[in-house]
């Protein structure tokens, strides 16, 4: 784990053992998984803009990005799952827009940008249902309410969606 932006740790102490839980709860549920590791980036919104615009041509900051790494041996020595990058102040307004906790949102969003490594995605209706499906789950043994539940989210305007 990188933290690049301090604002991480200075609004969560425990920000760092948030993020690694979360983490290690999708691949827990998931005993089949062959990769190595996962590198995670708590940065700022300039950083993920950034990247956004560099990997998915779209100029803008959101809150997580996943990038799956490749499965060819040759190109991923490591075996590494892939990275994910969170922005801070995109994460800290969308929780305080929906009347939760950094805490909860932060561990959502890990949960999020892990099961796209994992290979899952929201693009279609069955895909979402089955995605939010696993993330009510694995949240819910970390003690995270069901995100999906606020009357703030409109369907369709998740968070990573």
């Amino acid at each position: 784990m990188e933290i690049e932006d301090e604002a991480w740790t200075k609004a969560e102490a425990e920000t760092e053992a948030l993020v690694w839980r979360a983490a290690q709860a999708v691949l827990d549920a998931h005993e089949d998984i062959e990769g190595q590791g996962i590198v995670i980036l708590l940065t700022d919104d300039d950083s993920v803009q950034a990247l956004n615009r560099d990997f998915r041509q779209k100029d803008y900051a959101t809150n997580v990005l996943s990038f799956p790494s490749p499965q060819n041996p040759e190109a991923n020595p490591e075996g590494q799952i892939g990275d994910i990058a969170l922005a801070y102040g995109v994460c800290a307004r969308e929780a305080a827009e929906q009347g939760k906790p950094l805490s909860h949102h932060l561990q959502h969003l890990v949960a999020h940008g892990v099961l796209h490594l994992l290979g899952y995605d929201h693009e279609r209706d069955d895909e979402a249902q089955a995605m939010e499906a696993l993330e009510r789950e694995i949240l819910a043994g970390l003690d995270v309410p069901d995100p999906y539940a606020s009357p703030d989210l409109v369907s369709g305007e998740e968070e990573g969606r």
